[in-house]
């Protein structure tokens, strides 16, 4: 059985989302960051960079939540969440790639500025650049969007998993993904997905503004 160490709205749930959509056993064991415990010496043995999340399975141990989530489709690939054919397996790893490296990043300096100054009167500056930075990545994708219910081919795959990830946390936007005409169509639909309304169900994540 894997074991996922979590915490509700982190970057733990987009492998979350995978472990439910694959339907294998798995269990959860929460990393409380109100407390650091992502900090404590009996974590950092298994994630030695002191994030979450971390996937067990049974001796193994992987980090970063791309890493596990390809690991888990590879290992169980009758779930079908990477394409099989050349061509769109291609663009599900640029759109994956696109995800992590870009999108993500640029959530991340826009939620922790103080990470990327030294003066705390840069904040407020660095907020309203990333603001902008990912509204372009949003309209990017709002564009991409325009005539599909998936971000690859016609299959729910990881790249979805990992999109409704992101656009979870960037809900607090001026302009939330929400407000977009295709990326908001494309989450209402990506909502419904059994695995999504399970684990935000699990995890406490209110999917009623999608609705």
């Amino acid at each position: 059985m894997y074991t996922l160490f979590y915490y509700p709205r982190n970057a733990s749930l987009a492998p979350h989302f995978v472990l439910e959509a694959l339907q294998v056993p798995y269990q959860l064991e929460l990393v409380d960051r109100k407390k650091n415990v992502q900090r404590s010496a009996q974590y950092l043995r298994l994630n030695p960079t002191g994030r979450i999340p971390t996937l067990v399975d049974d001796e193994f141990v992987l980090f970063e939540s791309a890493a596990i989530c390809l690991y888990l489709c590879e290992k169980h690939p009758e779930g079908n969440l990477i394409p099989s054919e050349s061509q769109h397996r291609a663009e599900f790893y640029q759109w994956l790639m696109y995800l992590t490296t870009t999108v993500q990043a640029e959530l991340m300096i826009y939620f922790y500025p103080e990470r990327h100054t030294q003066s705390a009167l840069m904040y407020d500056d660095i907020i309203r650049t990333q603001q902008s930075r990912v509204q372009d990545m949003l309209t990017l994708l709002d564009r991409h969007l325009a005539d599909k219910t998936y971000m690859v081919g016609e299959q729910f795959t990881v790249c979805d998993c990992y999109l409704f990830m992101l656009c979870i946390w960037a809900d607090e936007l001026a302009k939330p993904p929400l407000q977009f005409e295709h990326l908001g169509r494309y989450l209402a639909g990506i909502s419904r997905h059994p695995a999504i309304e399970a684990v935000c169900k699990k995890e406490g994540t209110e999917l009623g503004m999608y609705r």
